[in-house]
């Protein structure tokens, strides 16, 4: 089979790249950079540096393929609240461009990853039948990717599936973006000897999800039959953490003296986000193989074996505005 990965040089992408390319398939992926590291490609892939909104580049990279996955996106919804042009450019117009190429090639499946940031303020937990209500231009951007999807899919006769994951954690995942990956910038922090900086009252509550106990729904979500038209939220339900219990966690693995910096609510920040998975575990067979404290061990060693870093301001901050956390705008971090 001949599979398509966007983002395939970034976190969940390049996962997804390797368990394809071990399985003997063909891979092919692009990534614009932005998040990417090309040392997280694995050895096989068909790889090209390219942006997934031009849809003439896409379409000869998408010649021949069965199964299109899109894990490309700019996944950064605080940031989103400051930066709409930058998140509905590299998520909702990147999406519209690789639906035309893939349209206009005849795949036949594609997988869309999409956010839990679609369920907004939403009655947790969030099930895949409760209406969408993004309250950040993130969440908003994705749910219409999602839309978008079905539209193009439904007219031009390719099966779709949408993947709606839970916070992913694990190795890979980038530790030097200021605006992301809460787990991550903790830790980098704290073996730079740095507290943890929390928003708000750090009551926030979460589930975090493994990277591979995500990468085992996506491939079933691309070979099962009878799946087209399907939305699963995947992610671990039955242990969910608030960011304080999350900063603990790491402290304990650490051995770290825990004395936080708490600064200020972020806007439009959800204060419950939790997921049923039920529906993926009655029909993907889904199940949670790595605990919490398992999965943050695992990035704790990455990280370690891989140097701290300092922080990349690598986007820019579009909307001048007393509520941008003071944090991105002095630079912080």
């Amino acid at each position: 089979m001949k599979v398509f990965i966007s983002g395939a040089a970034g976190f969940l992408g390049s996962h997804l790249a390797d368990a394809y390319t071990r399985s003997g398939d063909h891979v092919v992926g692009c990534d614009n950079m932005i998040g990417g590291d090309l040392q997280n490609l694995p050895e096989g892939i068909e790889f090209t540096e390219a942006d997934c909104g031009d849809v003439e580049a896409m379409k000869p990279l998408l010649r021949g393929v069965d199964l299109v996955y899109h894990c490309a996106a700019i996944a950064t919804e605080g940031l989103s609240v400051f930066s709409p042009a930058i998140i509905a450019k590299h998520v909702y117009e990147n999406t519209a461009g690789l639906l035309a190429a893939a349209a206009s090639e005849r795949v036949r499946r594609f997988v869309y990853c999409s956010s839990m940031a679609r369920y907004g303020t939403g009655e947790p937990p969030f099930r895949e039948d409760q209406p969408a209500a993004p309250v950040d231009p993130y969440g908003i951007a994705k749910y219409a990717g999602e839309l978008l999807v079905k539209n193009i899919c439904d007219t031009h006769g390719l099966e779709h599936v949408i993947a709606v994951p839970h916070n992913i954690i694990g190795p890979r995942q980038k530790y030097d973006d200021p605006y992301r990956n809460v787990a991550s910038i903790m830790i980098n922090r704290m073996l730079q000897g740095k507290q943890p900086i929390i928003y708000g009252d750090g009551e926030q509550l979460r589930s975090f999800s493994f990277v591979q106990d995500c990468v085992d729904p996506l491939l079933k979500m691309g070979s099962l039959p009878g799946l087209s038209g399907e939305l699963f939220n995947i992610g671990p339900d039955e242990e969910p953490a608030t960011i304080n219990q999350l900063a603990q966690i790491l402290s304990d693995l650490l051995s770290f003296d825990l004395d936080p910096i708490y600064v200020a609510d972020r806007p439009q920040e959800v204060r419950n986000a939790v997921c049923s998975a039920d529906k993926a575990r009655r029909l993907l067979g889904y199940r949670t193989k790595v605990s919490l404290r398992e999965g943050l061990s695992s990035i704790v060693e990455w990280i370690k074996s891989h140097g701290t870093k300092p922080f990349d301001y690598h986007l820019p901050i579009e909307i001048d505005s007393p509520l941008v956390p003071a944090t991105w705008r002095d630079r912080l971090l």
